[in-house]
């Protein structure tokens, strides 16, 4: 697939995803998601050699949001109600099979936020594993100005990571959350000078992309206990260890550890 909208890398097994239309800020209009649906589905795959994904954005943001000038937004529907727009169309076809996939992703994912990571830019952002702002990023609810509500997950996603409170805060009144305020209420993980964003996405990454095949079983663990009560839990952390412990990374990991060595693991 050629790609318009962003642009793609894969280094040492770092696959890098950048969100890269300047003129929108890079807004994900249907015509943007299509490409990282597609980006992602590629490095998804066992033989692509992607052992972890970097999602950033070029440019001055992050992502402004959903496109509302014409490019495809979420407020667009190719098949019009007789009852009036509908809003939620792309929604439902669209951006919440893309955020699905990204929560069910095989190997870790860590969001690189430069700038604006508004309305449905701020769900792809707090997708991440591991979330690294710069220091000029900022986080917008963006949809009570407009007269919409929160999407992309995002009432999901705000509430079990910052509380009600606070996720309350964010898209009643729509006020941006800088870097810093973010990473005080636990919304990042990390915030960085904005020249040091992408060296140290790319640390984390390689962190990530060096570990084992494990890896991909404890980001579902964790973002399936959101769900899951306690006995769902363990009953689920039993499965994944009978999984794990089967591995060639698992027998790797213990001769390193009795030798005194690093493991080098090789994702089986």
């Amino acid at each position: 697939m050629a790609y318009e909208k962003i642009k793609i890398s894969l280094n040492d097994g770092i696959a890098v995803i950048s969100l890269a239309d300047p003129a929108t800020m890079n807004a994900a209009g249907l015509d943007t998601m299509a490409e990282l649906r597609a980006a992602f589905a590629a490095y998804a795959r066992p033989d692509s050699g992607a052992r972890c994904v970097i999602l950033t954005g070029e440019g001055r943001g992050f992502c402004s949001g959903a496109n509302l000038s014409g490019g495809g937004g979420a407020g667009q529907s190719a098949n019009p109600d007789p009852e009036g727009p509908d809003s939620g169309a792309a929604l439902e076809t669209v951006y919440n099979p893309f955020m699905t996939s990204l929560r069910d992703y095989p190997i870790p994912i860590v969001t690189a936020i430069n700038g604006a990571a508004a309305g449905v830019g701020c769900s792809l952002a707090l997708m991440g594993d591991i979330i690294v702002a710069g220091e000029s990023a900022y986080f917008l609810q963006a949809f009570r100005r407009i007269g919409l509500v929160p999407d992309g997950g995002s009432t999901y996603l705000l509430p079990r990571l910052i509380g009600k409170a606070r996720a309350l805060e964010m898209a009643l009144l729509g006020e941006k959350i800088p870097a810093k305020t973010a990473l005080e209420w636990g919304l990042v993980n990390r915030v960085v000078p904005d020249d040091q964003l992408m060296s140290t996405a790319q640390e984390i990454a390689r962190s990530l992309a060096d570990g084992p095949w494990a890896l991909g079983s404890i980001r579902k663990l964790i973002w399936d206990s959101l769900d899951n009560d306690w006995l769902q839990q363990l009953h689920a952390e039993r499965v994944a260890q009978k999984t794990a412990g089967r591995t060639s990374d698992f027998r790797e990991g213990v001769m390193a550890f009795l030798q005194k060595r690093v493991a080098v693991f090789n994702r089986k």
